[in-house]
């Protein structure tokens, strides 16, 4: 049988164990978890590039792929979240490392170096590096091509070990680093002429495209990278990177990743390079002087007048007098009849016709359910606009039997073109219906829709503001 010493107690003895629990307390305290640390605090920091593929404010808060992935982990958490704008890539991981935020999520690239400060949540994208050009500049076909010119880089695009291998394989090559510039603002000094060649990821490249239809990816100079978060490194600590991993697991297996990406990207599925540069035009040309109609009637109809506007290009490119071989005229080609539904007299005015076409989408908004959130509520509203609420229903329902999700635009757009063969639409209560022309009509919309956010919101400023250097060019002057 063990033998137990008892001893009193005494006030020697209580000190010994006090400063004892004092001690284990302490101890106890230093060793919280990370995610311990945001719980206690209600907050999770969260450090970010601002972008369109990222994060940036628009005229009703703050937006982008990150953002919403931010607010679904933080919810999980059960914690309100801030964000940190840095104005590169040295400094996201700076304030990483310092501990002053928790997390990036900036659309950084996993690097796969050994002596790599942070640790990284699974892949959300797959993405390469690319070379851009100018169409109709010279597209080279290798860095050695770059010569005499440079290759143009945001900061942090490559690290310097990078960079001196780049230089010991290509000799003539030189490049110009711009601290105070980011990808997105290298592809838009590309398509102004103000540079020749850059560098970006895929995905910057083909969101950019409906903003900017002249540039074009030359050649990739990595094979396929996974965008994903990052933490600090921490080898005696993995709670916040495992919470990262079960929590991009859940999205994934629930689809929600897959719809939040669709939601971002769908609409650059559908590039076209002669329709983007037409709007872009249009955009200077036809847009200012009908845009105090358009805002007049988002505000009357609660839109953002530029859904509005986007839907009025679709439907006329914005030519006051635009008429259709079936008898439909004006800025949102209105029919006879729903002219006269809207209380319309003139379909040629403009403030009317912008005014009547908000007015019906407004009506189709009011009967699509309650329960679906948007964006798919005004897809699907959008949808009826152009083929009718009976044949959406029908599309609906034909989604729902065959396992898909009625509420989903994702879904019920794959449904809409089988309403034109017979199999499909003699199920249905209203038959048939030329079921692609709505698909491609939101479609089209989306991509608009997309193109003028870009185009008009405001510029992020950071918080707090980073300190940012002149840019330096590096080897050789601009040429």
């Amino acid at each position: 049988m063990p033998h137990y010493k008892t001893f009193p107690a005494n006030r020697t003895t209580g000190a010994i164990i006090a400063l004892a629990c004092c001690v284990f307390v302490q101890g106890c305290a230093e060793k919280r978890s990370h995610i311990e640390e945001i719980k206690d605090r209600n907050l999770l920091r969260v450090v970010t590039r601002a972008g369109p593929t990222t994060y940036y404010r628009d005229k009703d808060g703050e937006t982008g792929l990150e953002y919403k992935l931010v607010s679904l982990f933080s919810a999980r958490l059960g914690v309100d979240f801030e964000f940190i704008i840095a104005g590169n890539v040295t400094e996201i991981i700076d304030y990483l490392t310092s501990g002053k935020a928790d997390i990036a999520a900036a659309g950084l690239t996993r690097s796969f170096r050994l002596d790599d400060p942070l640790d990284y949540g699974p892949g959300y994208q797959w993405v390469t590096k690319q070379v851009i050009y100018r169409n109709g500049d010279k597209r080279p076909t290798s860095l050695d091509d770059i010569h005499p010119y440079q290759l143009h880089l945001a900061d942090g695009a490559f690290d310097e070990a990078e960079l001196a291998r780049l230089k010991e394989a290509h000799p003539a090559l030189s490049w110009a680093i711009h601290d105070d510039k980011n990808n997105h603002d290298l592809l838009g000094m590309i398509e102004d002429g103000e540079i020749l060649y850059g560098v970006a990821y895929s995905n910057e490249l083909a969101y950019s495209r409906l903003l900017n239809p002249e540039v074009r990816a030359a050649f990739s100079l990595t094979p396929p990278h996974p965008l994903g978060w990052a933490v600090k490194k921490n080898p005696d600590d993995h709670s916040l990177i495992k919470s990262i991993r079960q929590f991009h697991d859940e999205i994934n297996n629930n689809d929600q990743l897959a719809g939040l990406i669709e939601q971002i990207y769908g609409p650059v599925e559908f590039f076209d390079y002669v329709d983007s540069r037409k709007f872009i035009d249009r955009y200077h040309e036809r847009l200012p002087d009908l845009k105090p109609c358009f805002k007049d009637a988002a505000i009357e109809f609660d839109f953002d007048w530029r859904l509005l506007a986007a839907t009025s290009y679709q439907e006329s490119h914005w030519d006051k007098e635009a008429r259709s071989a079936t008898g439909v005229r004006g800025l949102m080609m209105l029919t006879r009849s729903t002219a006269k539904q809207v209380g319309i007299t003139n379909r040629l005015d403009p403030e009317q016709s912008i005014r009547g076409g908000a007015k019906y989408l407004a009506g189709l908004m009011d009967k699509i359910p309650e329960r679906i959130d948007e964006p798919d509520h005004t897809w699907l509203a959008l949808a009826a606009y152009n083929v009718g609420f009976g044949h959406l229903e029908d599309a609906r329902i034909l989604t729902q039997r065959n396992g898909g999700n009625p509420d989903a635009w994702a879904d019920v757009k794959n449904y809409l073109p089988l309403l034109s063969k017979e199999k499909w639409h003699k199920q249905t209560k209203h038959g048939y219906a030329r079921g692609h022309e709505p698909v491609k009509f939101v479609e089209n919309i989306r991509k608009y829709y997309t193109v003028l956010v870009q185009l008009t919101h405001e510029n992020v400023e950071p918080t707090p503001t980073p300190r940012l250097v002149e840019h330096e060019i590096i080897n050789s002057p601009v040429l």
